[in-house]
C-alpha cells in the first residue's frame, strides 16, 4: 500500500510541474511524459494558451505542435504546405537518418500516393471482412477458451498481441510458426533506440529490419511466380503501382502494413481491458447490454488513441494561427491532444460507451493518409468483446500496466489481469 501511495504521489508531481512550467520550456513529445501517463495536463494547457506551440529543443530537435482537434484536420488536408514525404524526414516525431529512409505510401503525398493505397485497398472491402470476421471469431475463441483460471496472467502478450499476431499472418498469409517475428519486427520498427530499449542502436534497428525486408523478400518471390491471391504480398507483388518497388518502398510498405496492423488494434485491445476496469459502471453497462459494442469500439479507439501522433515538414513559410512556420519545420499533429479537445468532442475526458457520436476522433488520422484498415481494426475489436462477454462475467485487471517509452506509439507493454476460476 505504501509503493502505492508514494507512486501516486510522484506522478502527482510530474502532473504538477504542468501548471507551474513556462511554456516556452514545454516539450510535450517527451517519452517519460507518456511512459508515466503524465502528458494529460500539457495539453490541456497548450489547448488553452498555446495550440500551436513551438518547442525549441528536445531528444528530436525542435517542432511545432498543432493540439486542437479542428487546427489538426486543417494541416491534414493542406498537402500543398505539409508534406508526408519520407525525403523530409518521416511521419513521426523523430527524424529518420537519411541513409535509412524508407518510402511507404502513407508517407508520400498526392498522387502517387493514391496509385500505392489502392494496391492493397482490396483486403478492406466489405465482402473480404466478412470473410475475415469467420476467422478472426475462430482465433479469437481459441484464444479466450485457452487462457488460464483463477491465476494472473498478462494480457498483453496471451490476447492482444496472440490475435493480432495472427491477424497479421492471416492478412500476409505468413508462416504461421514464425508469425512472432511480424511483432517483434513492428515493435523494433518503432522503438527509441537506447540500453534499455528493444534495440541499443540504429544499427541494431537496421540489422533487424534488414533480416525481415530479407524474409519477406523470399515470400515476395513465390507470390509473384503464383497466380495472384487475396493475401497483401500478393497484391503488392502483382499491383501496377507496386510489384516494380525499389528495396527502400519494399521495405517502407511492409512496415507500415504490420505496424498499422498489430499496434492500433494489440493496443485498443489492451487498453479496452484497462479503460472498462477504470470505469466499472461502463463495464456493467456492456455486460448488461452486448449491443454497446457497437459504439463501445470507436469510444475506446478514441480513449485510447493507439498512436499519439503523425509529423508533416512544411514545405514553404506559412502563418498559421498567427504562428510562423519556417520552410523545413516539422509538424506534430497531436492526435491524442485532439481526442481530448471540449471544442469538437463533448466530455472528451469522460469514457462513454453509448455516445452519441461515437467516430469523432482522430485516431486513425483524416483526409487522405487516415488507416485503410480501420474497419478491420473495428472488426476485430467488436469480435473479441462478442467473445469475451459470451464466456466471463468480469476480468480483473490486478496491478498497474507497463506503458511503452514512445511519444508515437501510445501502447501498453504488459498488463496483468486474472478470471475467477
Amino acid at each position: 500500500m505504501h509503493g502505492t501511495i508514494e507512486s501516486a504521489s510522484k506522478l502527482d508531481a510530474l502532473r504538477a510541474r504542468a501548471t507551474s512550467l513556462p511554456l516556452e520550456q514545454f516539450d510535450p513529445g517527451d517519452p517519460e511524459l507518456f511512459r508515466t501517463d503524465t502528458f494529460w495536463p500539457y495539453f490541456d494547457r497548450l489547448r488553452r494558451e498555446d495550440p500551436v506551440h513551438y518547442c525549441k529543443d528536445s531528444m528530436f530537435g525542435p517542432y511545432w505542435s498543432v493540439t486542437r482537434y479542428n487546427d489538426i484536420m486543417e494541416i491534414e488536408t493542406n498537402h500543398s504546405v505539409f508534406s508526408s514525404a519520407s525525403a523530409l524526414g518521416g511521419i513521426t516525431i523523430r527524424d529518420i537518418d537519411p541513409d535509412l529512409r524508407r518510402e511507404s505510401f502513407i508517407s508520400m503525398d498526392p498522387p502517387r500516393h493514391a496509385a500505392q493505397r489502392k494496391t492493397v485497398a482490396p483486403m478492406f472491402t466489405p465482402t473480404h471482412l466478412d470473410n475475415l470476421a469467420i476467422n478472426i471469431r475462430k482465433r479469437s475463441a481459441e484464444c479466450l477458451d485457452n487462457l488460464p483460471r483463477g491465476e494472473v496472467f498478462d494480457w498483453v502478450d496471451q490476447v492482444s498481441i496472440e490475435l493480432t499476431t495472427q491477424m497479421l499472418a492471416v492478412l500476409f498469409d505468413f508462416p504461421w510458426e514464425d508469425r512472432r517475428k511480424l511483432t517483434r519486427w513492428s515493435d523494433v520498427a518503432t522503438t527509441i533506440p537506447g540500453p534499455d530499449g528493444l534495440v541499443a542502436t540504429e544499427d541494431e534497428r537496421m540489422a533487424e529490419l534488414t533480416e525481415c525486408a530479407a524474409y519477406f523478400s523470399r515470400l515476395w518471390k513465390e507470390r509473384s511466380a503464383q497466380p495472384p491471391k487475396s493475401d497483401l504480398l500478393s497484391m503488392m507483388a502483382h499491383g501496377a503501382a507496386t510489384r516494380d518497388m525499389d528495396a527502400k518502398n519494399f521495405l517502407g510498405n511492409l512496415i507500415l502494413l504490420i505496424v498499422g496492423g498489430n499496434d492500433t488494434t494489440r493496443n485498443t485491445m489492451s487498453g479496452s481491458l484497462l479503460a472498462l476496469s477504470q470505469h466499472p459502471e461502463q463495464y456493467r453497462k456492456l455486460r448488461e447490454n452486448p449491443d454497446l459494442l457497437d459504439s463501445f469500439v470507436p469510444e475506446v479507439i478514441r480513449w485510447q488513441t493507439p498512436l499519439a501522433h503523425m509529423r508533416r515538414t512544411a514545405l514553404s513559410d506559412f502563418e498559421f494561427r498567427g504562428k510562423q512556420i519556417k520552410k523545413g519545420d516539422k509538424v506534430v499533429m497531436w492526435y491524442v491532444s485532439g481526442n481530448r479537445d471540449e471544442e469538437a468532442i463533448e466530455k472528451p475526458y469522460e469514457f462513454i460507451i453509448d455516445r452519441a457520436r461515437p467516430r469523432t476522433h482522430l485516431s486513425f488520422g483524416f483526409g487522405i493518409h487516415r488507416c485503410v484498415g480501420l474497419r478491420l481494426a473495428e472488426l476485430q475489436l467488436k469480435i473479441i468483446w462478442e467473445e469475451i462477454l459470451r464466456r466471463f462475467d468480469h476480468i480483473d485487471v490486478v496491478g498497474e500496466p507497463k506503458r511503452v517509452y514512445s511519444s508515437f506509439v501510445k501502447g501498453i507493454e504488459t498488463l496483468p489481469v486474472k478470471i475467477a476460476a
